[in-house]
């Protein structure tokens, strides 16, 4: 209620501004288009629905995959890693050139926009299992089968559930980012016409109801959770030893490119794509190394590159401060959760598509608008994380210090801040992605820079050489930053494990 209110004050006090809409203003929006926001809502639900539904089929059958046939995870961790890294802004484009009309593009972006976070915890969730259990059901002459169905996938359910909590208001973003290239109807068409209207009220309506909705589904998967699970995660997306991403950096890069390469050209050959609009990967190299005008076609690229990493990095860094901050000030101060955890979640829960906008008009078009934008996609699963880590500090470690008197903050730094470690490094790494998608659609819906806004150009000018480029280009920077990640984590945890045996 108290941020209800501030958000009326404040929407009073900048009335005549024409940046904000408060609570009031928005249910009076609702009340008077219900119909239209109900048969929007209702079209972006059922893409969202759908995407939720085969993205995370997928992440299942990816996870079982690497367990059942375990020389084939590093393979399918890394292929999987790749395929998440492309910026949906511009496979979007991509998809409804291939799909034509309909709600094809929609489903598919929401779920590429799932998959990931679901197999990730879930491959975890798989592998966590005591080894006693195993031998338990192998006493009784039970096989791998017997294992997966009545150890593995009892164990990997909280973990599941992690992921899909995570998985559902991305779900709604992807398919609200399918219907900005060229739907009929939907949340995203709504939203694209309130920002050519200047329709401030409209624009704060969508993201409210937005916000809403994941806020409900997130809220709704959370309480299922609880009623199948006998217990929480012990891990946030982060495996017992070696993480995933430390696991996908023994993978040879020259091996993993040339397989993404194949399969590439492989699926576009198959499908008998027209190479117009399909570019293969030879068609990129020549665009880039080869065509007469490849000099400005990477002049322009490396252009917009530097103007989204100005953005992009210094808002990841504030994200991951941001998140470890705040779960840090929860364990010490626990009475401050109750009006941070409210808050992050609705934070959260607005999906970028519709903050897009609204940051702009609070913030401007420049950096601070955008980096604002990427800190906040990356906040919350590194505040997530980070106070799940935080709270899983060894308890009989706690009685000891407790039993020398050790104050909150002795406890925090020797015991709390190494326990959450693990978590805000899976965070970190799964945040990567994240924040090049949320830098992608502030510059293609908001900035009119960087490589987001050169992806939308080049899909506008049918230009799919720079199109197909930028999205190998992109993907590839964000593989490469995930496993940047997974290499400091790596050093970090090392180095710390190796002081912890010196004392």
């Amino acid at each position: 209620m108290l941020i209800v209110a501030l958000w009326e004050l404040s929407a009073r006090a900048l009335s005549g501004a024409y940046i904000l809409a408060g609570p009031v203003e928005v249910a009076r929006y609702l009340a008077q288009n219900s119909g239209l926001m109900v048969r929007a809502l209702r079209e972006t639900l059922w893409s969202a629905a759908q995407g939720f539904f085969w993205g995370n089929l997928a992440a299942v059958t990816l996870a079982v995959t690497a367990i059942v046939m375990p020389r084939s995870e590093r393979v399918v961790s890394a292929l999987a890693l790749l395929v998440f890294c492309l910026p949906l802004v511009a496979t979007g484009p991509i998809l409804r050139v291939l799909y034509g009309p309909g709600d094809g593009p929609q489903i598919t972006l929401a779920a590429l926009a799932v998959y990931y976070t679901t197999y990730v915890p879930l491959l975890v969730g798989l592998r966590a299992a005591p080894a006693t259990w195993f031998e338990l059901v192998q006493s009784y002459g039970r096989g791998r089968a017997a294992e997966l169905w009545h150890v593995r996938a009892m164990t990997a359910l909280p973990y599941l559930f992690a992921g899909l909590q995570i998985a559902a208001p991305a779900a709604f973003l992807g398919a609200m980012v399918g219907e900005f290239t060229g739907a009929e109807r939907g949340m995203g068409v709504l939203t694209i016409r309130a920002m050519r209207a200047l329709d401030v009220p409209g624009a704060w309506a969508l993201a409210s109801l937005a916000a809403a909705i994941s806020v409900a589904a997130y809220a709704a998967i959370g309480a299922l959770a609880r009623a199948v699970s006998v217990a929480p995660p012990p891990v946030i997306l982060s495996p017992p030893g070696a993480p995933v991403g430390r696991r996908l950096g023994a993978l040879a890069p020259l091996g993993l490119t040339i397989l993404a390469l194949v399969l590439w050209w492989g699926l576009l050959e198959g499908f008998g794509l027209n190479a117009f609009f399909a570019k293969r990967p030879g068609d990129v190299f020549e665009a880039l190394m080869l065509a007469p005008d490849a000099a400005q076609t990477r002049a322009t690229l490396l252009a917009a590159l530097r103007e989204t990493a100005i953005a992009v990095v210094p808002g990841y860094l504030a994200g991951l401060a941001l998140g470890a901050a705040l779960a840090t000030l929860i364990v010490l101060v626990p009475v401050a959760s109750t009006v941070a955890m409210p808050l992050a979640v609705a934070l959260r829960s607005v999906p970028i598509v519709t903050s897009a906008p609204l940051g702009v008009l609070l913030l401007g078009r420049g950096e601070a608008g955008t980096i604002t934008l990427v800190a906040l996609m990356v906040f919350f699963p590194t505040f997530v994380a980070c106070l799940h880590g935080l709270r899983q500090a060894p308890g009989q470690i706690l009685d000891v210090f407790d039993s020398y008197a050790a104050g909150p903050v002795a406890r925090l730094v020797h015991v709390r801040l190494p326990a959450m470690l693990p978590a805000f490094f899976a965070a970190a790494r799964m945040a990567v992605p994240a924040s090049v998608l949320a830098v992608t659609v502030v510059e293609w819906l908001a900035t009119g820079q960087g490589i987001g806004s050169l992806m939308a150009l080049s899909a506008s000018l049918s230009d799919y050489d720079m199109l197909w480029a930028s999205v190998a280009v992109v993907a590839l920077l964000s593989a490469a930053g995930y496993g940047l990640v997974s290499r400091a984590e790596a050093l970090v945890l090392s180095r710390y494990a190796a002081e912890q045996v010196r004392r």
